[in-house]
């Protein structure tokens, strides 16, 4: 229950931060706001103040600004979204998306401010604190591989390998390549529960000649900052984060068109919501860092030129651009109909795996 509760106080802070983005750049470019709400409906309930109604709905899986004339409607109304000219609407399209982006970055600032769970296996940077010692820890599992088949998880710190303490992600891999042929037995902490875990290598990829559990790992301490410079390493931070989700987003769309399947596991809302409740536990630190990357998340999916998302519809104002006129109006909602059932199917799919995995 307090799993539930957390998620979606995060997801709330998220959506709202990302709509509100919407909602005060179409404001002061002078459209009308007909609705923000928060979630999809049906509506629980509402209050009007001004011109806008405010709205909570029954599913708390996203929200939404209905701005007047957002489909490309009642174009010659001053106050209308499709009256304005083109910059306009993109800089509307892109601040949820931006709102997104600086939250992740003041949120990792405050966690640098306390203390951040960061990789040192390259030591630390000048004038950074170490407040805990670095711990090996597991940042990916492979699908199909060892390390999943026997339960390895995201967050997972790997303590000993057959009795010999894990110090570095380095050590830990040279003592994997030279036992690959053996059954491994690895001690994990998870939370503040120890586990057992027995693995053995074994080649995971076509064209591989070396055996492998299937497991990315860093050398993770906590580290804190200044105050002076907590925020600006925050947004520094944000800025890696963003990127190395775009490059995540690119192996795993191709991995999907030269039919190598998914090379990591992608999760929906209740993986989410697991994940969420797995960083509680272990502190508000990691909490922190991992509502961060959800918001970077967010942000780097809604960015993509996919219809439905602020993406698809700023790839739609860029077209009007090119060809000189805008795009049959029609042709666009279709496409924007089309995007919207795909991701909600994408999301039942993803969740219903999620939950597969839970039972089992």
């Amino acid at each position: 229950m307090l799993t539930l509760v957390i998620f979606l106080v995060v997801l709330a802070l998220l959506v709202l931060v990302h709509e509100f983005g919407h909602f005060v750049t179409a404001r002061k470019a002078g459209m009308k706001v007909h609705e923000f709400g928060f979630g999809f409906p049906p509506k629980l309930f509402s209050k009007k103040i001004g011109e806008t109604e405010y709205s909570f709905n029954l599913l708390p899986l996203g929200g939404f600004v209905n701005i007047k004339g957002q489909d490309g409607d009642l174009a010659s109304e001053p106050d209308s979204f499709g009256y304005q000219k083109a910059w306009k609407r993109v800089i509307v399209l892109v601040a949820g998306v931006t709102m997104n982006f600086i939250v992740a970055g003041i949120l990792l600032g405050i966690g640098f401010m306390i203390g951040l769970p960061t990789d040192v296996s390259n030591g630390v940077d000048k004038g950074a604190i170490l407040v805990e010692q670095q711990k090996v820890l597991v940042q990916m599992v492979e699908k199909g591989s060892p390390a999943e088949k026997a339960g390895i998880k995201f967050g997972d710190e790997v303590v000993s390998i057959n009795n010999e303490a894990v110090k570095s992600s380095q050590g830990m891999v040279a003592f994997v390549q030279a036992h690959s042929k053996e059954e491994l037995t690895l001690k994990i902490k998870r939370a503040k529960e120890d586990i057992s875990i027995k693995a053995t290598p074994s080649i995971i990829k076509t064209g591989e000649t070396t055996a492998r559990l299937g497991i990315m790992l860093a050398d993770a301490g906590i580290v804190r900052y200044p105050w002076y410079m907590a925020i600006y390493k925050g947004f520094v931070a944000a800025g890696i984060g963003l990127v190395n989700i775009f490059i995540a987003f690119y192996i795993l769309i191709k991995n999907l068109i030269i039919g190598r399947g998914l090379a990591f596991d992608v999760s929906g809302p209740v993986g989410i919501a697991v994940m969420v409740g797995q960083s509680a536990k272990l502190g508000i630190n990691y909490l922190i860092n991992v509502t961060a990357m959800i918001s970077l998340s967010l942000a780097a999916i809604n960015i993509l030129p996919i219809p439905a998302l602020d993406g698809g519809r700023i790839l739609f104002i860029i077209i009007e651009k090119i060809i000189g006129r805008p795009v049959n109006k029609k042709i666009e909602q279709y496409a924007h109909m089309v995007g919207f059932a795909l991701l909600m199917l994408l999301i039942v799919v993803v969740t219903g795996r999620d939950i597969l995995g839970l039972i089992k």
